[in-house]
């Protein structure tokens, strides 16, 4: 199953038939307990169980339970994307254990989609929402943040703190797997957005390390040049981005429009196959990112996602 998705909105709704939570900055996952066993699913379907190894005591629960919920590492005592990027594509179980020590994470939990066998995705969410509250889900690293009437000052109360957004939800919204829906809004407060790789250029003086990537944004007539990113790029972050890369080579650029040639040049281009999360002052008039840095890698998100 893939988790329901919110819609970008413009004003942030008011009146008794809304809810609003804080948008956090991390990654989606549906937690799956069954049996005493605790999975953990990205929002494209891979198994990410190994990579978060404290949170497997969540499976003692008591219920058998699939949870709709952000993974969230703190860096400053904000939740933050650039904290967890280094978490989210670690297999190796060892490895995630000595990660999990020195930098853990928090599985933020914001609804439930079943209970036991019964399947509550019908159900709306007021209902799905109360449900989960009864089952007193606090533990070490897992919690029920609350829910507010007041959208606006929450938003505002969001920017104060640093924090990404907020989520705005219908209370009578039914949960649709895989959908995004009007009934969830989302207002980001931080300018960071996913794009896909569509080549990458060697850092000055060297004929190994990455130096820049150039990337793009699904359109409707393939994928746009939205321009060439340094800032962020250096050390063990090259040479991860390297090994990712390197299968992806390519003949051709990707893009559907033109790249211009001073960014073209001693390009290496590769298939579309690469998230990364970047963080930018926004588009200029031409349609290029300003002053853009990485921030890491989306294991959970295809370039398909980005089309939704």
């Amino acid at each position: 199953m893939r988790p329901m998705l919110a819609s970008r909105g413009t004003v942030v709704p008011t009146g008794p038939g809304w809810m609003h939570e804080v948008k956090w900055d991390g990654m989606r996952v549906l937690a799956e307990v069954r049996d005493g066993v605790l999975r953990l699913w990205s929002r494209n379907e891979n198994d990410v169980t190994a990579s978060f190894p404290e949170l497997h005591d969540l499976g003692g629960l008591g219920h058998d339970v699939l949870l709709d919920g952000e993974v969230v590492a703190m860096a400053g005592g904000v939740p933050t994307f650039g904290a967890l990027a280094d978490r989210m594509h670690v297999g190796n179980v060892q490895r995630a254990r000595v990660l999990a020590e020195a930098n853990p994470v928090t599985l933020i939990v914001f609804d439930l989609l079943e209970l036991d066998g019964r399947d509550l995705t019908s159900e709306p969410l007021s209902v799905r929402r109360k449900t989960l509250e009864s089952l007193g889900l606090s533990g070490p690293r897992w919690q029920v943040p609350g829910t507010y009437d007041d959208g606006p000052a929450l938003v505002r109360a969001t920017v104060e703190q640093g924090l990404e957004g907020v989520v705005s939800k219908k209370l009578d919204s039914r949960y649709l797997p895989g959908r995004r829906s009007p009934d969830w809004l989302k207002f980001p407060n931080r300018p960071s957005q996913s794009y896909v790789v569509g080549g990458w250029r060697y850092e000055t003086d060297s004929t190994s390390r990455v130096g820049a990537l150039l990337v793009g944004e699904p359109g409707p007539e393939g994928l746009l040049y939205r321009g060439r990113v340094g800032s962020g790029i250096a050390g063990r972050r090259g040479q991860q981005l390297k090994e990712l890369l390197g299968p992806l080579c390519a003949d051709a650029p990707p893009f559907c429009d033109e790249v211009p040639r001073v960014d073209a040049v001693g390009t290496v281009w590769v298939r579309p196959g690469l998230v990364v999360e970047l963080a930018s002052l926004g588009l200029t008039r031409g349609g290029r990112l300003r002053q853009p840095s990485y921030l890491g890698v989306r294991t959970d998100l295809s370039p398909d996602d980005l089309g939704k």
